[in-house]
């Protein structure tokens, strides 16, 4: 049996398991959670529940965004980035988190949304408040898991729940390529070559620690997180001691604030990572609008996932990454990327020149299906400035506080 085919199969199967409805959505659903909701027979307008669902939703089918989830102010901060239809939506945060708006079942019935998609980690306390803002409100709430190793089946599983099938199964395909191009990668590698790898945020000494939702593309990676102690809350810090006893390879800034910070105060200069010069800026702008690795978890770390590989592992990778930009922003965005903009993001994110074939080139998983719709416009600057709404925890840098 080919490869293609056994893809094309699992991918049915996966659907199947997860009780996708056809194209127009209609009948019962079975979410992430096990979850059986009752969908409308149109989903004409979705309401995010977490900027993870909110990039989802846009990579899909950004017209059936009824609401943001943060508002980010214009000029040479982080936005904005959405079309002009998009910007005048209502901004109403979060559903979900610790930084959820309150009460959130008030926000639902402000958007009059057919559909609440929630992407994030499947807890219990997420399913009960699912359950309880459609038992107040009416309004069908589902649950997807939008870990790594499911997002594949997520897109094809949304773009059905949206109506745009083809759409979803043509980025699923995209991201099973990124996915497994990775796990080729670590394939090969001995486990002493797997770098110790630090994330720093705001001032430096904010982190992700192990096992939280903004390491995780970075653990997926095969590189080993440092921070294994660390201290508790929204946005988890460690100490400089601590920093000097684990003696990072490489560090990667979130932020121009902590890629500053890193660079140039004392104290860090004497960190294998900075005498070593591996330290790294997360791409983000040009053109956003959302960062490769770390907040929201979800399809803006596909991207991300070729970039770890060629900075954890240099020298193995075999893949452009220029070119891969330039097709993933196009593809999942529908935003096009100048040679300029690449330069800028390579300058400060370690990528090497190479040549090999564009996403747009690779070969399809099933039948062939349409590239790229029209999306995005591109974000007119690089984070600098805060959003209006509160900051998410272990999230980018653009949403932690100064």
């Amino acid at each position: 049996m080919s490869l293609r085919l056994r893809a094309a199969i699992a991918a049915v199967f996966a659907l199947c398991v997860l009780g996708a409805p056809p194209a127009r959505a209609a009948g019962e659903f079975t979410d992430s959670a096990g979850r059986i909701v009752v969908l409308p027979d149109h989903v004409n307008r979705v309401m995010p529940a977490s900027l993870a669902a909110e990039a989802l939703i846009f990579v899909l089918d950004k017209d059936k965004l009824a609401s943001l989830t943060y508002s980010f102010p214009a000029g040479p901060g982080p936005g904005p980035y959405y079309i002009k239809g998009q910007m005048r939506l209502p901004v109403v945060g979060e559903l979900a988190g610790p930084f959820a708006v309150s009460p959130p079942a008030a926000a639902v019935s402000q958007v009059h949304p057919d559909l609440v998609i929630d992407s994030g980690p499947v807890t219990p306390e997420r399913a009960a408040l699912a359950d309880q803002i459609t038992q107040a409100t009416g309004v069908p709430y589902i649950l997807l898991d939008s870990s790594l190793d499911r997002m594949p089946t997520m897109l094809r599983v949304a773009g059905r729940l949206l109506g745009v099938a083809e759409r979803g199964d043509d980025l699923a395909g995209s991201a099973e390529h990124a996915i497994n191009a990775l796990r080729g990668r670590l394939l090969i590698q001995s486990a002493e070559k797997r770098p110790r790898v630090y994330v720093a945020m705001g001032n430096g000494l904010i982190t992700t620690p192990q096992g939280s939702e903004a390491a995780a593309a970075i653990e997926a990676a095969g590189a080993i997180n440092v921070a294994t102690s660390v201290t508790p809350g929204p946005f988890p810090t460690v100490t400089l001691q601590q920093l000097h006893d684990w003696n990072p390879d490489i560090i990667i800034a979130t932020d121009f604030r902590s890629n500053w910070t890193i660079r140039h105060t004392p104290g860090w200069a004497s960190l294998a990572a900075v005498r070593n010069h591996k330290v790294f800026l997360e791409p983000y702008y040009p053109p956003g609008p959302f960062p490769w690795i770390t907040s929201p978890v979800g399809v803006n770390q596909l991207i991300g996932l070729y970039w770890l590989s060629q900075i954890f592992y240099p020298g193995d990778s075999q893949e452009d990454l220029r070119s891969l930009m330039a097709d993933f922003y196009d593809k999942f965005y529908g935003v096009k990327v100048s040679d300029a903009q690449i330069e800028a993001i390579a300058k400060t994110a370690g990528i090497p020149p190479s040549d090999t074939p564009h996403l747009a080139a690779l070969p399809p998983i099933g039948a062939p299906l349409p590239s790229a719709v029209p999306g995005a416009v591109n974000e007119p600057g690089r984070r600098g400035l805060l959003p209006t709404s509160p900051p998410i925890a272990t999230t980018p840098s653009y949403l932690m506080p100064k």
